[in-house]
This record gives structure tokens, sequence and C-alpha cells, in this order.
């Protein structure tokens, strides 16, 4: 990494309040070069709070672009960190609407020359793929990192139509946490503790309103950018990472948008931007990639970013089971269209006699994070143990086999109840016998005619599926097998069904597995080496500390057996932050245990928990704060069953405290 301390500009940076129409005011961060020319604007635009939690991430890119021409600003949503106002439901209509004013204030700053950007991570990159569907006459590009332009089938809530037990409770609960944060006195003054007060009594757990949405409905398609992809306006950069979720979006992307107007970028990264040098790697120079960008579309300069190929990925290396890379070995190919003239269809039949696939409910316990974030155990290990628990097809590579996009399988299944689930995972078995997970997908069975209704099974029937496994880029090397592992459950990842411990029969004879084959060899008009990246660069470090302690910390995922009682558990410690010391003062303390449990064969056992302790402390100004939160939920056949609560001191006083109790009909989860 390099940290760069020249730039073209010499930079200032002001906190400031943008005012919305109803009289609300937005918190403001706003780096900018000295120069008397009004310049671009680009945006950011989070719940995450700009003057603790994403200030250490902030100052690496913001600084960086307004060193470079550019006013950088990052902006508190409504409801959230010093801002005024309500929180509401992630990318509700409010937060968006309010982002157009804030594109359209940006450009009507005498700094600005009218011409706005748009980038983000995360929430921020899903909200400027929103935004710009709404196409404020300012905003001219954006450049969105791991985000998805479908609500519902790619992101935390659902997966090929069934409840996503690990990070829809997960996500949930954080926010919970998250929202309950109080204003900084610092920033607000004597305000903050009437503004928090306000704030705790609008708080309604988000979890309630999407498990009261299981089926792909209005509630989803709000924000799906792909309902409309000819809404957007404005030039899309879309990155993503092969260990992220959300990477199908890039190839949609991609796909949908006019060419002339949309590059797309998958490395081998985890949910993470890719200049930070998380595992795994190689990070690339994304700050001066996304800079080309920006000088093309906001300052009309020639940086050759549009004849680059229209997708650039990372085919990654046959590697050993871990459950952390600091760096992937393989390389870098171009697509000039997408699906590519380079990736051709190729199938591979099922052999064998009908099976029954009766997998036990703890299948998937070695499934590994639903977000990486490149921590140590994030990935997921070997998956021998978790391959003896799935209906298992192999496949030998004769010649090395380049996979690029997203596998495909049929399934010929037998189904003797109305409701359950099919996972298929992709894996890589090396001669000794290990295997690498590659990719996998699911299908709720009920979702199996489309993910906006449930249709049950009729008990006894036969019928043939197709679904899609997750987007991948891998290279399976000669004398390795490709090993489809078919299970009917996946906990934690996915929520079982109520009768899924029956499993349900699978036919070989009408199965088969698809795989996107890229070439391996182009021509020259179609070079791959080509395609490079200069080295990660940042601006200074914030210089947050984080101070050094002799407790043991506790593993990051640990799983526990009791045998006897046939019970799973899985503890994980999500790692967000942790404790650190910023250098105005503020001391943050955060802590979180996720908890989840199942008995091997009693799907009606699933159980989730989430503590979260989050403490704000300002010596100098005596000012102490603490959040702590718990939310669980569990089931029956009818209902699922949700607890949550909240409860806030200011010292040792309990100023807030909530509880909310909720039962949810299983409509199709």
């Amino acid at each position: 990494m390099h940290i760069r301390t020249s730039f073209p500009y010499e930079t200032t940076h002001d906190d400031l309040r943008i005012p919305l129409p109803d009289g609300t005011l937005l918190y403001a961060r706003v780096w900018r070069p000295l120069t008397d020319e009004p310049v671009p604007a680009l945006l950011e635009y989070l719940p995450y709070r700009l003057t603790d939690w994403t200030a250490p991430r902030d100052h690496q890119r913001h600084p960086w672009y307004a060193g470079h021409g550019y006013a950088s600003v990052r902006v508190d949503i409504r409801g959230h960190g010093n801002s005024e106002g309500m929180p509401t439901d992630e990318y509700s209509a409010t937060e968006l609407a309010d982002g157009v004013e804030v594109v359209n204030w940006l450009a009507a700053q005498p700094w600005c020359n009218g011409r706005v950007g748009m980038f983000g991570i995360s929430w921020g990159g899903f909200n400027s793929l929103q935004i710009a569907a709404l196409a404020p006459e300012p905003l001219k590009a954006i450049v969105t990192v791991c985000s998805a332009d479908d609500r519902y089938d790619n992101d935390v809530h659902y997966m090929g139509g069934s409840v996503l037990a690990v990070d829809m409770h997960a996500w949930a609960s954080t926010m919970l946490a998250f929202v309950a944060r109080p204003p900084d006195p610092q920033y607000v003054g004597d305000a903050w503790r009437e503004m928090w007060l306000k704030r705790l009594e609008a708080v309604e757990p988000f979890l309630h309103t999407w498990l009261g949405h299981q089926t792909r409905d209005a509630y989803w398609r709000h924000g799906s950018v792909c309902e409309d992809y000819g809404a957007i306006d404005a030039a899309v950069l879309a990155v993503g990472g092969w260990h992220d979720p959300y990477r199908d979006t890039v190839l949609r992307l991609v796909e949908h948008l006019p060419a002339d107007r949309v590059r797309g970028l998958i490395g081998p990264w985890s949910h993470q931007y890719p200049d930070r040098g998380l595992p795994p790697g190689p990070a690339i120079g994304f700050l001066q990639e996304t800079l080309r960008w920006w000088d093309h579309w906001l300052k009309d300069e020639d940086t050759g970013v549009m004849a680059e190929p229209l997708l650039r990925s990372y085919v990654s290396d046959s590697h050993r089971p871990a459950t952390v890379y600091p760096t992937l070995p393989g390389r870098w190919v171009g697509e000039p269209a997408w699906p590519s003239p380079h990736v051709r269809a190729v199938t591979y039949a099922f052999q064998g006699a009908p099976v029954l696939v009766r997998s036990p409910m703890h299948t998937g316990i070695d499934a590994g994070r639903f977000f990486p974030f490149g921590n140590d155990a994030d990935l997921p290990p070997d998956q021998r143990e978790e391959d003896a628990r799935s209906a298992c097809f192999e496949f030998e590579v004769g010649e090395e086999t380049w996979v690029l996009g997203r596998p495909k399988v049929r399934l010929r299944l037998t189904s003797e109840v109305p409701r359950g689930q099919v996972v298929a995972r992709l894996c890589d078995v090396a001669p000794d016998g290990s295997s690498t997970l590659v990719t996998r997908g699911v299908l709720n069975l009920s979702a199996r005619h489309g993910r906006d209704r449930a249709v049950p099974w009729e008990p006894g029937a036969t019928e043939d599926v197709t679904f899609e496994l997750n987007g991948i880029g891998h290279a399976f090397p000669p004398g390795h097998r490709i090993r489809l592992a078919v299970s009917s459950a996946y906990w934690p990842w996915i929520w079982p069904q109520p009768d899924s411990a029956a499993g349900f029969g699978l036919e070989p004879s009408g199965s088969s597995l698809e795989l996107p084959v890229r070439a391996r060899a182009l021509d020259e008009s179609a070079d791959d080496t080509a395609i490079t990246f200069e080295e990660p660069e940042q601006a200074e470090p914030l210089g947050v500390n984080s101070p050094i302690t002799l407790d043991e910390p506790r593993p990051e995922r640990l799983v526990v057996r009791d045998v006897a009682k046939g019970e799973w558990r899985l503890d994980v410690d999500p790692r967000y932050g942790g404790t650190r010391v910023y250098p105005d003062g503020l001391e943050f303390a955060e802590d979180a245990l996720e908890t989840y449990t199942i008995n091997e064969w009693d799907p009606l056992s699933a159980r989730t928990r989430s503590e979260w302790s989050i403490r704000l402390h300002r010596p100098e100004l005596g000012w102490d704060a603490t959040v702590r939160t718990r939310s669980e939920i569990s089931c029956d056949r009818h209902d699922f069953i949700a607890s949550n609560e909240v409860i806030c001191l200011e010292g040792e006083e309990v100023l807030f405290h909530r509880t909310w109790e909720k039962r949810t009909p299983r409509t199709a989860g």
C-alpha cells in the first residue's frame, strides 16, 4: 500500500449541514481542493456515522479525491449519526428522495461545477444505483461497489426464495444496534439527548418488515433497479468480488445497461473496497481506477477507461481449502460483451441410480460467512464433511477448465412433502481428496415457478427444477474432479422448512450441471495480458488507535456439538471494529456475538440470537452513552417468532428500554 502525501491540489475540509425541503438538516463533511475554479462533486451517502464508524475508511479516499480536484462529500442519512430526522427502513422512498435533494444541493454550490458523481460500497453502492434510477439531472456517473440490483434475491434477506437465517437476522440485529446509537454532543451540542430519545421512540426492528414479505412483492421491487434498467441515465462502473454475495449484480448490469455507459470489474475480493488490501487479494489501485472514471465522465478527459473491456474479471487458480487467503493466484481476463463470445455452456450429465437426499439439519455448518470481510475465519473450510452429508456427482477434469459466469443445475426431484429446499455446491476436489468450495446456489422448492409466488409441491410428484449458482471465475486443473454436491439443508444460511427433514428423491438420469466454460487462449485482438492495474494507493490514515488488551480474544467462529442431544451451535464474532480511540477524543467500543443453534434432525429446533453492546465515551465532555440490544428468532410449523430488546443508558442511568415480541406467519419461508 502506497500512502500518498503529495497531490495536485492542496485541500481543506469542513463539516456542514445540508437543508432538505422539510427543514431537516443532514450532517455532511466536505473535502475540497483549494482552487478558485468550481469542480465536480462526489457523494457518499450512508447511515454509518461519518464522525466515527466510517471515519477511518472515509479518510483513506475522500481527501485523496479532493487532492485530485474533486469536492468529495460524505453525508449521514436522515435519522443517523448527527443528521436530524427520524430513521426509516433501508432504501426507503424518503432516503432516496433526500439523496436526490442532496445531489441537487451539491450541484448548486458555488464550489461545484454542476456535475455530480456518487459512489459507495454495500449500502452506499445500493443507494447510488437507486438514486441513479431516479435520474437527478446533475448525477452523471456512479461507482457502485458490492451492491445489488435485486433487493429480494441478491441481498441479505432471501436466497433462491428461502429465508437467509444467517444474515437476515444478523443484519437486522446489527441495524437495530446501529440505529439506536446517539448523536454526538461534540457535533450537535446539548440537543443530543432530545434527538436521541426522539429517534429511539421511532425505532422498529427491520426484521419485522423483512419477514413480513416472504415473496418478491412490491416491497422488494421498490429500489430493485433490475425492474427497469432503462431508468438509469448515469454512467455506471459496477465493481464486485467473487467472495462477496452481491457479485452477480455486476454481470447483470454489464448485460442490461448500454455498453457505452457501463463497465464491470470483478476481482477475488471479499466485501471490501479493492484497494484496502484485505484478504483475499491481490488488491489493486482502485482509487486510481475510479479517478479515470470520474475524469472521463465529470471532466470530459480522455482517460481510456471506456476503451477497457466491458467486463474485467479475475479467474483464480485452483487452491486448497482455507478460511483465509492473503492472495489468490490467477489472472485477469477481459470480455467485449456479456454474455461473452469467449464463454460457452458445457453440460455434464449425472450418472447413477436414484438417490434419497436427506441431509441432517446442520449441513451448512462449514458454509463460512455470508459476508466475508477479510477476517481469518470468513471463508469455507474443507468441504469433505459437508459433501458427506450431501449427494455428490463427480466429473474428471481432463484439461484445464476455466469457469467464468453462473453455473446452472437441472435436477429431477420427487418430494413427498409440500415444502422444502435444495442446495447445490460446486467444489474443486484435489487428488488428495480435499474439497474447495467454488460456488453454490439455493432454491426454495415453493419458489420454483417464480420468486413472486409460493407454490406448494404436490406430495409424491416428480418435477424438473432449474436454478443458477452464484457467479465465479475459477480454473479447474487436470487431474482434479468437479464435484456437484446436492443437499436438502444448509443451516445457518438457509432457514429450514417445517418438513425439510424428509428430504427428496433425486433422479440422476434427468439431472445435469451446466458450466460456463471460458476459452483459455484468445486471439491478439482480445489479449488478456493487457489488463493491468496500478498498486493500491490511499491518503494518510486518520490515526485511530486500538487499545491493547490482555484478554484472550474469543474465536471468530466456534462450532459446538452436543453429541447426546444431537444439537449443533455456531458462535460467530462478526468483528466489525472493536474498541478504538479517535483523534478528536472519542472512545468507541463495540462487541457483538451471533449464535445459531439446531438439532440435526429437527427443522423446528432452529434458533438464532444476536447480542450487541456499543459504548461512546468522551471523557472531556463527561459524555458516556451505551446501547445494548438482543434479538432472537425461533419458529414453529406455522410462524416465525421474533423477540427484540433495546436498552440505552447515559452513564449508569437507563434512558430507554423497550422490547418487541412478534409472530409472523410462514407463508413461504
